[in-house]
């Protein structure tokens, strides 16, 4: 146990590398079913590097998190800031902080919330923004909100992908090309927000991080290097070069007016379909072998395309993987 009582901001000996992991989950300390020890053994079983804790409405106890804590596996205190408007995820919050709830669009009460995490160092994120119970559709502005949970996995047992997530990643989709061109895009993010057994880590958010710390996990998903997967036996590599140069995910890239040749690299989605996507929709399509690996090669220019991304889908159409875009200049 850490002498604190709360988990250590670092993992030990872990540089920088693309680390898996999900930041909404729940506890018995909230709504869930499993107990912290049991999240993080589940969290590993998964694959994953780091989680969050994102109880509703509540800080992390101290004492209940270190526990299960480990040199090698990063917890990062968080909440889930559950009010009758809408959900967010307030991340990298300091020990025994906590984020109050009850404020509504336009009475200045959301904005404060969000200064006080950003003072922390910590990042919002938008929940579930469509979900289809009472309080789950966000009513509230997107300004000063760093992060979309466009993938949210909280039926991810009998339903991986569904209606309300296709929603999310239309709108997200939809107010990239302005984004990116102001400078203020969000990237995009996928949980589990999980409540019962056999939902942590479906899906998850891929980060390119400089090592292991609530810090640099948090800068990387606030700069967009990452993208969504739905399990750990899924990879994609995600890349664009021009001129001898060459971006990768939440990055610009300089053409100079070239071509710009875009490649992408999937592993674990047999005979999906792999969808490249730019400001005018979708760009191009192609369809993996039966063994699921392949590399899928296309060009454009900045004058036809102001970002790349990538979806990946199952022959049925439920989403396996998505990245956050490259931005083309």
């Amino acid at each position: 146990m850490s002498s604190s009582g709360y988990p250590p901001v670092r993992a030990i000996g872990r540089g920088a590398a693309w680390y898996r992991g999900d930041c909404h989950v729940h506890s018995i300390h909230s709504d869930g079913e499993l107990t912290p020890e049991e999240l993080v053994v589940r969290a590993r079983a998964a694959g994953l590097d780091f989680i969050a804790t994102t109880e509703h409405n509540a800080a992390a106890a101290p004492g209940v998190w270190s526990r299960p804590a480990a040199d090698d596996f990063l917890i990062v205190l968080g909440e889930e800031v559950t009010t009758r408007t809408g959900h967010w995820l307030a991340l990298g919050l300091g020990p025994g902080e906590v984020v109050g709830w009850d404020h509504r669009p336009g009475d200045g009460g959301v904005e404060a919330c969000l200064e006080q995490v950003h003072r922390a160092g910590g990042l919002c994120v938008v929940a579930h923004p469509h979900a289809p119970y009472p309080s789950g559709d966000f009513a509230f502005p997107l300004a000063g909100f760093d992060a979309v949970e466009v993938w949210n996995g909280l039926w991810a047992s009998d339903r991986p992908w569904n209606a309300d997530n296709e929603a999310a990643l239309t709108a997200w989709g939809r107010s990239l090309a302005a984004g990116l061109r102001a400078g203020s895009w969000r990237p995009a993010m996928g949980n589990s927000d999980a409540h019962l057994e056999g939902q942590i880590g479906c899906p998850q958010t891929v980060v390119l991080a400089e090592e292991l710390s609530t810090g640099a996990v948090l800068a990387g998903i606030r700069a967009g290097r990452s993208w969504i997967a739905e399990s750990e036996r899924v990879d994609v590599s995600f890349t664009a070069r021009a001129d001898g140069r060459v971006a990768g995910m939440g990055e610009r890239l300089a053409t100079r007016g070239g071509r710009v040749r875009v490649q992408a690299v999937v592993r674990g989605v047999p005979a999906g379909t792999v969808r490249l996507h730019t400001d005018r929709g979708e760009a191009h399509r192609a369809f993996l072998p039966a063994r699921g690996a392949g590399a899928v090669r296309w060009a454009t220019t900045a004058t036809d395309s102001a970002y790349v991304r990538v979806e990946v889908r199952h022959p049925h159409g439920h989403m396996a993987a998505l990245t956050n875009p490259i931005a083309l200049d």
